[in-house]
């Protein structure tokens, strides 16, 4: 399962510092952050599927719910600052696979993630 080859770290501060959050395996939709204390925190995090590296998205979204503007990454990245996105995001989704637009946009539209994925509420 493509899932179990992804890793996630959220950084509290630019420049991969400050509080972090580990997941080591994706399938996750987090649908307010405050369920880890960490709503309007995220500025940096660094993304890799060890197995695929393009097989990998994190959609980072403004508000909880899936609601909000919205950044989308794919594939392994290490993002030191999210400019104008920084201290902005209050849920998310992780996949091993690589969600295309309307797939992203359906779950902004119907706030719910994809079915084969643990959904995370407060």
């Amino acid at each position: 399962m493509a899932n179990r080859d992804v890793r996630l770290a959220l950084f509290r501060d630019n420049n991969f510092s400050g509080r972090r959050i580990l997941f080591r395996r994706g399938g996750v939709a987090i649908r307010d952050l405050n369920a880890f204390a960490f709503n309007d925190e995220l500025s940096s995090f660094r993304l890799r599927n060890v197995v695929n590296r393009r097989q990998v998205t994190l959609v980072l979204f403004s508000d909880i719910n899936f609601r909000g503007s919205f950044r989308i990454f794919r594939g392994n990245q290490n993002v030191s600052s999210l400019g104008d996105f920084n201290d902005l995001t209050s849920s998310l989704v992780l996949v091993g696979r690589n969600l295309t637009n309307a797939q992203i946009n359906e779950i902004r539209r119907t706030g719910v993630p994809p079915r084969d994925i643990l959904s995370i509420r407060q």
